[in-house]
């Protein structure tokens, strides 16, 4: 376990160091903020070039963003696809569970008697229920640890770390979700998939010569 465990930690210390500070800011923040204050701090700050910016980038957290990057990869090559839609398909059946389970109240419906004093992106749908975790914060934290865990440059880390950061600060901004509500996502994200990851890639099958290749590395040969 323990060479797992540091064979993992190599992969990925560039990004798992610098989200725990960042973890850690996050749960101070909660500790000495109210959900509310946290809330209005981020909903009072918008430009029309954010609000374009962040309807295109949460959508790197959704559904068919992550259909669509799993689809890539596994093009490229099929164990790191592989990885990556595994990791996800996990990670959204857990969080999904919790989801219906709690039944948090999203802003929209948390804040229905102020919505006056609200700022809302013009063309975002706003949902109501199931705010807690996450679901778009959950996938680009799993996403960007299994692509910083597969790639061969360490510099990857801090770019992935970047753009789920992004994709979670999206969802706050949008004002889908709390800031409680992307922490834990991104808690979950990174908790569940580091612990798959270290199981499924020791599997035999995935150190075969045709899972370690893909369509494009194919036609080079």
């Amino acid at each position: 376990m323990k060479v797992k465990l540091q064979h993992f930690l190599n992969k990925t210390s560039s990004l798992l160091y610098p989200y725990l500070i960042l973890l850690a800011l996050c749960i101070l923040l909660m500790f000495f903020f109210t959900k509310e204050e946290l809330y209005f701090a981020v909903n009072r700050i918008h430009t029309v070039f954010t609000d374009v910016f962040f309807t295109r980038v949460t959508q790197l957290g959704a559904s068919a963003g992550c259909i669509i990057i799993s689809g890539i990869v596994i093009l490229i090559n099929y164990r790191k696809g592989f990885l990556l839609a595994s990791s996800y398909l996990l990670t959204f059946i857990i969080s999904q569970t919790i989801k219906h389970l709690v039944q948090a109240p999203r802003p929209h419906l948390f804040f229905a008697k102020k919505l006056s004093g609200i700022y809302m992106v013009k063309g975002v749908v706003m949902l109501d229920t199931n705010s807690f975790p996450s679901g778009h914060s959950v996938s680009a934290f799993t996403a960007a640890l299994v692509l910083t865990y597969v790639a061969k440059k360490k510099w990857w880390g801090p770019l992935m770390l970047l753009l789920a950061v992004l994709v979670a600060y999206s969802r706050m901004y949008l004002s889908e979700h709390f800031l409680v509500d992307v922490t834990a996502g991104s808690a979950l994200g990174i908790l569940v998939t580091a612990f798959w990851l270290m199981w499924i890639d020791q599997q035999p099958f995935l150190q075969t010569e045709n899972w370690n290749s893909g369509i494009f590395s194919r036609k080079k040969k």
